[in-house]
């Protein structure tokens, strides 16, 4: 057992940082194994030496945000604890919380969760073509959005381009009401979503209306080419093998891509390939192409969405199905 004592100089910052009620030190408690007790600016740990040590680590990367200006809150703290884990369970060092990546766009900085999402934006910034597959709530499809609106802010790109299959409607938009934007609307919303978080409301309506940020449904992306836009495919598991080679093709000079996916939800009809896992075994290795594998590790939503993502992997690796493949 061991003991470990921290002070921190700004009462307030300090305040914020054990939370509400000290619902952050809460988390460190129900996480880490370790008690965690506060008074004014400084807290007590008490309970296993590795355990107190990256709670400390965890406290101290937290803090030193908090300093910068940053937002904390308890899905900060989860993620920065699931990176102290990770690291103890691999008997490696921490990979400096305070030096995870960040994307930070004019309303706010998004830090890295976990060593996947931190590799995934190291890889946005490196490579021209990403790819980030993975289940749901592993924080993909947001880091996508984040990254290309924080492109668009800073003038590297012209336009942030969204695209979609909309497969639950056959690719028939034409029968649907409305104009193009009604039409594909309740098949982007994930991605609107997104986008009104990471940038202002105004800037993103202003935006749609004079088409810096475009929608183009996968099925009018034939014939295009992108030169100095940001573009990301979404739900890119439901596009068909063709369907993917004709939009990675459409990739511009001046461009970034990233296809975001989760193989375990293909919703194409019955003898449909997905193009998303044969993209992704064709171009392993390829230069200029990134990868990232999520796991169910890397879910940063509810943590029972974490448990469910597990529970259906080990049905699937019980029954040797392919990923969201159920019995006929």
């Amino acid at each position: 057992m061991s003991d470990r004592s921290l002070t921190f100089e700004d009462n307030r910052l300090a305040s914020v940082l054990f939370g509400q009620f000290d619902e952050h030190l809460a988390l460190l408690e129900q996480k880490l194994g370790v008690e965690a007790s506060a008074r004014g600016n400084r807290v007590n740990l008490s309970g296993p030496a590795e355990a107190c040590a990256s709670a400390a680590d965890v406290l101290e990367s937290l803090y030193a945000r908090l300093r910068k200006g940053e937002h904390v809150g308890p899905a900060d703290v989860e993620g920065a604890i699931r990176v102290a884990v990770i690291a103890d369970e691999e008997q490696r060092p921490l990979p400096g919380l305070t030096g995870l990546a960040q994307i930070s766009t004019r309303r706010r900085t998004v830090t890295a969760r976990s060593a996947n999402q931190d590799a995934y934006i190291r890889q946005l910034e490196a490579c021209d073509l990403v790819f980030g597959v993975g289940p749901a709530g592993t924080g993909k499809t947001y880091l996508a959005v984040a990254f290309a609106a924080a492109l668009l802010e800073r003038g590297i790109v012209d336009r942030l381009i969204l695209s979609r299959p909309a497969v639950e409607a056959g690719e028939r938009l034409g029968f649907l009401p409305g104009d193009m934007k009604e039409k594909v609307d309740p098949y982007l919303r994930p991605l609107y979503d997104a986008l009104y978080d990471v940038m202002p409301p105004e800037k993103v309506d202003r935006g749609i209306q004079t088409n810096t940020i475009e929608i183009a449904p996968l099925a009018f992306m034939r014939g295009r080419t992108l030169a100095h836009s940001a573009v990301i495919l979404d739900e890119a598991q439901n596009c068909t093998a063709m369907q993917m080679k004709m939009f990675l093709t459409r990739l511009g000079e001046g461009s970034k891509m990233i296809v975001t996916g989760d193989p375990s939800q293909i919703d194409l009809p019955t003898g449909q390939k997905s193009g998303l896992p044969e993209a992704l075994g064709l171009l392993d290795g390829v230069e200029g192409v990134g990868e990232t594998r999520f796991t169910g590790a890397d879910v940063v939503r509810h943590p029972l969405v974490q448990r469910i993502v597990d529970a259906y992997d080990a049905r699937d690796a019980a029954r040797g199905n392919r990923p969201g493949e159920t019995e006929s």
